[in-house]
């Protein structure tokens, strides 16, 4: 028989939607409860999605009032870690947009909760949830073309939020790269050893911080990571997913975040020339899986009903937050940042 989750959410923002929708068609979830700082929107969110629970403004309140077992922390990232943190220790699960928190040091603070408390805390890396990116990296890590030396992604867009990301002091990286950073990492299955970033805000930027990045990562086995990225570039836009390119032993993969992935390798039938003879390998795109905040959610909740750690439980996710705020360190510092010296 499978779990009854109870749901608390916290936070009434834009992608609550996404997740409330999920919740309505799973059988053996309930929203029990709904919280917000401001309890008029709580209780909008309530009249609105006709759910018929209570509001609250206070989170422990709400978990001891209603016997919850899970939150949804839908917060803006600087209310990430008293959230998380009061759901762990009051034994909850806890799943949460990211990032895990705003500095890295508060993240190492809800890891150490979710370890001391046994619970579990998954953070929403919706874009690795993807049938292409999931094709991708089998074509990776199938040896298709050889051993991995070097990956690169291009992020290269211009929305217009207003709200606090426009006020961000690093709205690129600590708001968005860390999908890319976390896409790397699965896409790789390497993680970061050090990082070079220069960080910048362009003419032209509507942001207040620093709205562009270029990054070098070192990776595990000595792969290198480029990032090259503007939420403030208008025209020619890349997708969200970036633009890919990686080079191995034997040939390079290539994908634009929005077709299928392309492969080129070796043709071992034609004698080497001044440029190495390729042929292009067709790929077709897996299927498996349902896509974006749906199919991480489905990961999520499958983690817990199997009785274990989901693929971007925040054990692993602590990796992806290194490589972001070693980013911003190296940015601020002007060094090269050793991810491992890092506080």
């Amino acid at each position: 028989m499978a779990k009854q989750h109870k749901i608390i959410v916290a936070g009434c923002g834009g992608m609550s939607n996404t997740w409330f929708d999920y919740v309505s068609q799973r059988e053996n979830a309930e929203i029990v409860g709904v919280v917000d700082v401001n309890l008029e929107a709580a209780k909008a969110m309530v009249e609105r999605r006709d759910l018929g629970v209570p509001s609250f403004t206070n989170l422990s309140e709400a978990i001891m009032k209603t016997d919850a077992n899970l939150v949804f922390d839908i917060t803006i990232p600087a209310a990430h870690k008293e959230i998380v943190i009061t759901a762990l220790e009051a034994g909850c699960n806890v799943f949460g947009e990211k990032p895990m928190a705003e500095t890295l040091k508060d993240a190492k603070e809800v890891l150490r909760t979710a370890r001391k408390t046994g619970n579990t805390y998954t953070v929403m890396q919706n874009r690795r949830y993807l049938n292409q990116i999931r094709t991708f990296q089998t074509i990776l890590s199938n040896g298709t073309i050889g051993e991995i030396g070097s990956i690169h992604a291009d992020f290269f867009l211009g929305p217009n939020f207003g709200g606090f990301r426009d006020l961000m002091d690093h709205p690129l990286i600590v708001d968005m790269a860390i999908h890319t950073f976390d896409q790397a990492r699965f896409l790789t299955g390497k993680d970061p050893v050090s990082v070079y970033c220069h960080e910048y805000n362009p003419t032209g930027s509507w942001y207040k911080g620093n709205a562009s990045a270029i990054c070098i990562f070192e990776m595990t086995d000595g792969t290198v990571f480029s990032y090259r990225g503007s939420w403030s570039a208008i025209g020619n836009q890349t997708s969200w997913e970036s633009d890919w390119r990686v080079t191995g032993s034997k040939g390079s993969a290539r994908w634009d975040g929005s077709n299928n992935p392309i492969c080129e390798v070796i043709d071992e039938t034609k004698p080497i020339e001044f440029i190495t003879p390729v042929k292009q390998i067709n790929i077709e795109s897996e299927k498996a899986i349902r896509e974006g905040h749906w199919g991480c959610l489905d990961e999520m909740f499958q983690a817990l009903e199997e009785n274990r750690l989901a693929e971007t439980d925040c054990r692993d996710n602590i990796k992806s937050m290194e490589m972001v705020f070693g980013a911003v360190q190296s940015a601020k510092t002007g060094k090269k940042v050793i991810i491992s010296e890092m506080d």
